[in-house]
């Protein structure tokens, strides 16, 4: 199936200069001197909250002390392809540590209403051929992925070493053993010859660090822990039937309260939205999975589907491509194919995002105006309109978002001029100088994406050869060997993505990648007797020069955007050079590519000899 390009404005009527200044005014509005610093890590009663386990009863258990071949740290996406690689790699002695209660990772904890897969689930769900799994829509629920993820961990035999609700609180590399001492919350000392990070970008809830925050009286949850006794309803049927008394507020409008603001809007007494920065909402078109369709499906199609799906949301799709996605991550190029076909393609890189740009304009127009023709009231619709490029903030699909706030209950705060909300007080929150009651506030605040290292992996301690810290050696800028290796931490993998390495559409296709290739070294490793691996410097050294040789050059795009995790909240930082430069939660990514970083990693597996690592046998 193919689809038709959008309506957009022609590009001789679109103002690209007075838009760019729009954009520019609008940003400086935004940005808030403290950067990271607005949110805080939850402390006191809040961290009672997130360092427990809504879902499942935490129960208790004996410490452990052991030996371990392997630590896969992380029980989501990341950890559950690592582990699904490790068992394909022959590689038996390992487990998986999680802070949750099952494997799941995002989708173990996010249980909102609403929740659904926010991209193709087609090429979003990986292994789909091997399981012999077809998601039952085009963006399926979340606790339909949270199932199905589990079922590859029940496929793979993942449940038999898992470690669950476990929250790891230091690793530390001993020498005198050649293994990293792995201490936890529950009293273990874990001694793992090597280690898998696998601990994913949405594992630390964030809390807007609004003052008077601990003064309020009322209830107060974050959407990554939603609590359905208050709301009442559930994942699977969220009739939030409990709030029908209740003044709510949810604080943010990215993608988590564009899924969960309909469904309060729905059942609350009065919901407040306060915004910070409009998300960019297009129509969802959530078409059930049509099994005539799948049924002429061939071997292979998946990775086809990826493939078509990277070309038109990530890079620029091939001459007489068509767009079988068909949503709002590939409409810039589905629109600028047929362009293309009509009046040549791009003969340089250049030309090609010259181009880009334009339609880029064009399309943001095409989504204010769905703003006007939905929300009836104005004021309502001004505060509700984007304004800046694609991509700046993550774009969202939804039928129901918008006209939501056509509900008399239902009213947006416009909070971008005071850098978020005022205040709280005992009875609510203050927003332009106006205190208003509620009930409820609700955190839709988001994770540590691209904050600092310990506030993203949440343990105080990790430390390699001679004591070094990551924190330290990465405080600035990454050095790594293919993304997923380091200096001075041996037999440790970064099962992460956005690390220097490439980037893909989908995140699960970059842990997949990532599983398979740490798996091949580690298999390697215990096939050939060799105790630890570790990059050489020199090897190092000449990969980081080639990732930035390569790069993309996109900061001036990034100090245009608006502040979010996309950009670090708009904080630069300083490098070891004194270079200023905005930490992007992508990490360096490998300019050619993905599916180039992909094949050169299989290229360097083909050779079989660990070029670049120095290889210890005792």
């Amino acid at each position: 199936m193919s689809c038709k390009p959008t309506t957009v404005p022609p590009a001789e009527q679109v103002d690209i200069p007075a838009l760019r200044e729009k954009y520019r005014q609008e940003r400086s509005i935004r940005v808030n001197s403290k950067g990271q610093a607005q949110y805080v890590r939850p402390v006191e009663d809040f961290a009672a909250v997130y360092e427990g386990d809504p879902h499942m009863p935490v129960l208790p258990r004996d410490p452990i002390s052991e030996d371990l071949d392997v630590a896969v740290l992380g029980g989501g996406w990341g950890g559950v392809l690592a582990g699904q690689a490790l068992r394909q790699a022959g590689v038996k002695n390992f487990r998986n540590i999680d802070h949750a209660g099952d494997f799941g990772g995002v989708w173990y904890w996010n249980r909102y209403p609403g929740l659904s897969c926010d991209n193709d689930a087609y090429c979003y769900l990986p292994l789909l051929e091997e399981m012999g799994f077809m998601p039952s829509k085009k963006f399926t629920d979340g606790f339909e992925i949270r199932n199905y993820c589990q079922s590859i961990a029940r496929k793979y035999e993942l449940y038999e070493n898992a470690l669950f609700h476990t929250l790891v609180t230091a690793m530390r590399w001993d020498e005198s053993i050649k293994r990293y001492r792995i201490s936890t919350d529950r009293g273990d000392e874990i001694r793992a010859r090597f280690v898998v990070m696998a601990n994913g970008l949405l594992n630390i809830p964030k809390l807007p660090g609004i003052p008077g925050i601990h003064e309020y009286k009322g209830k107060m949850f974050h959407t990554a822990r939603w609590e359905y006794e208050y709301t009442g309803g559930s994942q699977e049927n969220p009739v939030l039937d409990k709030l029908k008394d209740k003044r709510v507020a949810i604080i943010g409008t990215g993608a988590t309260a564009v899924q969960a603001v309909p469904f309060l809007g729905k059942y609350a007494k009065q919901l407040y939205v306060l915004q910070r920065t409009a998300s960019t909402v297009d129509e969802r078109k959530n078409t059930p999975t049509d099994p005539e369709w799948v049924k002429t499906l061939k071997p292979g199609w998946q990775r086809e589907r990826q493939l078509n799906f990277h070309r038109f949301a990530m890079e620029m799709p091939n001459v007489g491509e068509h767009d079988l996605i068909c949503d709002i991550w590939t409409e810039i190029n589905r629109n600028l194919s047929v362009q293309f076909n009509e009046h040549g393609w791009p003969t340089s890189p250049e030309d090609y995002m010259a181009k880009r740009e334009v339609m880029d304009y064009q399309v943001m127009e095409r989504l204010r105006a769905r703003v006007d023709s939905i929300v009836q009231d104005k004021e309502a619709a001004n505060i509700l309109k984007p304004w800046y490029r694609y991509l700046c903030k993550r774009p969202a699909s939804n039928d129901e978002f918008y006209p939501t706030f056509n509900l008399p209950n239902v009213k947006v705060i416009d909070v971008s001029k005071t850098k978020g909300v005022e205040r709280m007080t005992e009875k609510g929150f203050v927003a332009n100088g106006v205190e208003y009651e509620a009930d409820c506030v609700i955190f839709a605040s988001g994770f540590e994406v691209s904050s600092d290292l310990d506030r993203r992996w949440g343990f105080d301690i990790f430390e390699g050869r001679e004591g070094k810290s990551i924190y330290d050696l990465w405080a600035t800028e990454y050095r790594t060997l293919h993304g997923t290796m380091t200096r001075h931490f041996p037999n440790l993998f970064f099962n992460i993505g956005f690390i220097q390495g490439g980037f893909a559409s989908s995140t699960t296709e970059m842990y997949k990648l990532y599983g398979k290739h740490s798996a091949w070294v580690i298999a390697e490793a215990q096939k050939r007797g060799i105790v630890t691996v570790e990059p050489s410097l020199e090897a190092q050294d000449k990969y980081v020069d080639h990732v930035r040789a390569t790069a993309i050059d996109i900061s001036a795009f990034s100090r245009e955007c608006t502040p979010s995790y996309f950009n670090n909240e708009g904080e630069e930082i300083v490098t070891s050079k004194g270079e200023k430069k905005l930490r992007s939660y992508t990490g360096e990514a490998f300019g050619p590519g993905f599916y180039v970083f992909e094949a050169m990693l299989q290229e360097w597996r083909d050779k079989g000899n660990l070029e670049g690592l120095e290889l210890s046998h005792e």
